[in-house]
């Protein structure tokens, strides 16, 4: 479609479109042949080089750093409901072709070729996380293509991310088609799980970590594990229906607990699981005090690092969280360590075990990496696309 608008790059800049990626940043625009002001937020546009040559297709923000992202190499066709529809169906035959029930993340941003959406799956319904103005502004398309691709009984918009502010976006939560129920159902690792999609943390749920909570089958069975910052407990009531004994999680929020216990409930483990409430850091340490111990420890925080300027702060939590995490556990436990900080490197949560395990005067043993599974593919131009971890390590005296 050449009637489009044209973004041009400055001499050279193109580089990295070519070789793969799919963001453009501010200083890389010819602001003399195409002004950033002179576009609107969410608008589309041709990408194309100094010499005018086009690129692909892109959303443009003149107001964010990241001034585009290209969604299509192709620029005879913009976003539309015809193009939602076809980027909708190659992201949900690799989904169906993963995993047998329809519960997963059906679309994961730039990965999908979806630059700044989320749809999660669950059942029959869907739940979707709009964070850049271009999707935004083709709302009504996107939601036509889901309808005709998925048939939904309802469609809940949860546009109330922390990247809608970076976008110039208003924050909200409302029902976009059918209805959807306060708790919507799923099963994980042949789980039963509700999830309060309206009021809980982003989409209501993290599908990202299934891959790594399949790993504690076998490892919890007649164990006493603690689960902290467990959220609706989609650690800790997995680790009781596997066979551990004993099952603490520990939460800030009053209202999570309660949905650990709905959860526990559904697959007749109520009687294994115990909630405490608090700060987590609070907690173990309160712990450690009562001379409590644990033979498997689940540390899944939210992100300690959210931006690159957070990130000494930030490596200093995770360090205080490990630290206190591996007092409380018996001999030869094991320390499920993980992170969704995109800052983080895996090698630095490996190192964050390393000098923990060594400032008690103990020594880690690195036995499994657990990483995102395939309904959250990695974009192999965009190294933030990948940024789930989960170290699990035994903790050895010496």
């Amino acid at each position: 479609m050449t009637d489009l608008p044209r973004l041009r790059l400055k001499a050279n800049e193109e580089r990295r479109l070519r070789e793969g990626h799919v963001w453009v940043f501010s200083n890389e625009v010819d602001i003399a042949a195409t002004p950033l002001k002179g576009f609107e937020p969410g608008q589309q546009v041709v990408v194309e080089d100094s010499k005018g040559k086009g690129l692909g297709l892109a959303i443009v923000n003149p107001n964010t750093l990241i001034c585009a992202r290209l969604f299509n190499r192709d620029i005879a066709h913009p976003l539309s409901t015809s193009l939602f529809v076809h980027r909708l169906q190659i992201a949900l035959s690799v989904r169906e072709t993963w995993y047998p029930e329809p519960f997963y993340r059906l679309v994961y941003g730039d990965s999908d070729g979806l630059p700044g959406l989320v749809v999660d799956r669950f059942g029959d319904h869907l739940v979707v996380q709009i964070s850049t103005a271009g999707i935004e502004r083709e709302k009504a398309a996107l939601i036509d293509a889901l309808v005709k691709v998925l048939k939904p009984q309802g469609i809940l918009l949860k546009n109330d991310g922390k990247m809608r502010q970076v976008e110039g976006l208003d924050s909200y939560v409302e029902v976009a088609y059918g209805e959807v129920p306060e708790r919507l159902a799923l099963t994980e690792n042949g789980v039963r799980f509700e999830t309060l999609v309206r009021d809980g943390q982003k989409t209501g749920w993290f599908y990202d970590h299934r891959e790594a909570r399949a790993k504690l089958k076998g490892l919890v069975t007649g164990k006493r594990v603690l689960d902290v910052f467990s959220y609706i407990g989609g650690w800790g009531v997995q680790a009781a229906a596997f066979g551990a004994a004993e099952v603490h999680c520990v939460d800030g929020s009053e209202k999570a607990l309660d949905q650990v216990m709905r959860n526990a409930k559904l697959n007749g483990v109520e009687s294994k699981v115990q909630t405490l409430q608090g700060d987590a850091f609070d907690a173990l340490t309160a712990l450690k005090q009562d001379g409590e111990r644990f033979d498997v420890i689940v540390l899944d925080p939210p992100a300690f690092i959210t931006r690159r300027k957070d990130h000494k702060a930030g490596l200093q939590a995770y360090r205080r969280a490990n630290e206190l995490a591996m007092r409380l556990l018996t001999r030869d436990g094991l320390l499920v360590s993980a992170s969704c900080s995109m800052h983080l490197a895996r090698e630095e949560l490996v190192d964050v075990i390393r000098a923990s395990s060594r400032h008690i005067d103990r020594q880690a043993q690195i036995l499994h990496h657990g990483h995102q599974g395939a309904d959250h593919p990695i974009h192999p131009a965009i190294p933030e696309t990948e940024y789930l971890k989960a170290v699990f390590a035994r903790v050895l005296p010496i």
